[in-house]
């Protein structure tokens, strides 16, 4: 993940670069990197402390993959996370199976491999 983590994109107030300026699309050796998003239905017009722990249980996934994850967005005002992952067999499904095994809610809506 880069900067703060997801907690420090979810209480930024003022309005970032496009995620397509910021998003990293190949790793510190070249290769390109495979990305893919999820929608989090209603995440947005949830109370606060049920918004915190999404984001906490999504934290702890990236974590756990922090060997493969490179870039992570979650944008509340759209309820979608971004993930950009160094590319290794079946990650863009492993990994947002297990984001939706801690937030259920949590759905794919598209992957893109890198070549």
């Amino acid at each position: 993940m880069t900067g703060a983590g997801l907690r420090g994109a979810v209480g930024a107030m003022e309005p970032a670069e496009p995620l397509w300026q910021r998003v990293p699309t190949r790793d510190e050796h070249g290769q390109l990197l495979s990305d893919f998003m999820m929608i989090i239905p209603g995440l947005r017009a949830r109370p606060p402390h049920l918004i915190d722990r999404a984001v906490a249980a999504i934290e702890d996934v990236l974590l756990h993959y922090r060997r493969v994850v490179v870039f992570a967005d979650l944008n509340l005002r759209l309820n979608v996370l971004w993930v950009s992952v160094r590319p290794r067999p079946g990650i863009c499904l492993e990994l947002p199976a297990a984001i939706a095994l801690r937030v259920p809610e949590a759905k794919l809506v598209a992957h893109k491999s890198g070549r």
